[in-house]
């Protein structure tokens, strides 16, 4: 973290240093889990250990445990399906299927079912 200092150094020393600095360090307690969201997929940590550094009012959140990748499912509204049924004049489930394939794109969905219609 703080270059030159060696692996040597005093914990006790090292959290007066930083205090000095306007830097706190804090572990948040009894974390359950901890989920980071993107588009594609949720990354789940189960066993997270998560810290706070506060540095004069810039906080950072380290996560440490182990990783799992979800692949995320697209939530598809049932105004989308029903535009979709009506559109293409197909049925609720082969819809909501081309829905899923297309991640929620309705004319795609529309032209994937007028195609195969």
């Amino acid at each position: 973290m703080f270059p030159g200092l060696g692996k040597g150094i005093n914990p006790r020393k090292m959290a007066s240093m930083m205090k000095q600095m306007g830097i706190d360090v804090n572990e948040i307690e009894n974390v359950e889990e901890v989920i980071i969201r993107t588009p594609e997929k949720d990354i789940v940590f189960k066993d997270a250990q998560v810290t706070i550094m506060d540095a004069r009012g810039m906080k950072t959140y380290q996560v440490m445990g182990t990783p799992q990748e979800v692949a995320r499912e697209v939530k598809i509204p049932e105004e989308d399906i029903k535009l979709v049924m009506e559109q293409a004049k197909s049925s609720e489930n082969d819809a909501r299927a081309a829905l899923r394939e297309t991640k929620g794109d309705i004319a795609a969905a529309i032209l994937k079912l007028s195609k195969t219609g």
